[in-house]
């Protein structure tokens, strides 16, 4: 069906997605669409594929069938660089892949222009306070949460658009996920759209418009925000 009048576009269309690690076949027919705008988490036990799907929209897997459209090109075929261009898409993977042995500042001078639009020094110090405070400290010398923000405000800088944050509060104390959340918050009031992979939903489901559920490498559940209960997800989250 065709979207309504004055609805948000599609930024993010996946159909019939497989992808593979070497002989193993992980993904098994991810269907997906994010709208401009929104925050879509991908929930599901660990295995269930959910990290392999941003891997496979960027190219970071052995090899992937099926279609990816973002913001109109398709990009099954292409390399991983200029998946990154044609979709001003920006992934912070779960080893946050910040350079440890430069200063906060050198990393964040660092990233490649994707396009315009990405957010000037002063705008990321302002955005990250600590990061300021922080700036001519290493990454070794950063706690786990400053490195997690540094990784986060590396690929702000470049001008993407579409963040694929894959579990961005793992192993952080609660006052460092609330901030994370906080910034979440910002980040969706200026107009970005965010695939969110996230074990914890408590923190997941303030943020979220949708939640796609996966298991065995295919999405099995689409839940609104709205409709969204705790005791509903129980069944595919618990161990």
């Amino acid at each position: 069906m065709p979207p309504e009048a004055g609805a948000p576009r599609e930024l993010l269309r996946i159909q019939g997605l497989h992808a593979w690690y070497g002989e193993s076949h992980v993904l098994h027919g991810i269907d997906l669409s994010v709208r401009e705008g929104e925050l879509v988490t991908l929930l599901g036990r660990n295995g269930a594929g959910r990290s392999t799907t941003l891997k496979a929209i960027l190219g970071l897997v052995g090899r992937r069938s099926g279609s990816i459209r973002v913001n109109g090109h398709e990009m099954i075929g292409q390399p991983s660089h200029r998946i990154a261009r044609l979709g001003r898409l920006g992934y912070c993977p779960e080893d946050r892949g910040i350079f440890a042995s430069l200063s906060v500042e050198e990393n964040l001078q660092l990233p490649p222009i994707l396009a315009s639009g990405g957010l000037g020094l002063d705008e990321i110090y302002v955005m990250f306070p600590n990061l300021y405070q922080r700036r001519r400290s290493t990454g070794t010398q950063l706690s786990g949460g400053e490195q997690q923000m540094l990784a986060i405000a590396r690929i702000l800088r470049t001008g993407a658009r579409l963040l694929l944050l894959d579990e961005i509060t793992e192993g952080l104390a609660p006052v460092i996920v609330k901030t994370l959340g906080q910034l979440i918050r910002t980040l969706k009031a200026r107009g970005f759209t965010i695939v969110l992979v996230e074990q914890n939903f408590r923190f997941a489901a303030a943020l979220a418009d949708r939640h796609c559920v996966i298991e065995h490498g295919q999405v099995v559940e689409m839940i609104e925000a709205a409709d969204s209960q705790a005791d509903r997800l129980d069944r595919y989250l618990s161990v």
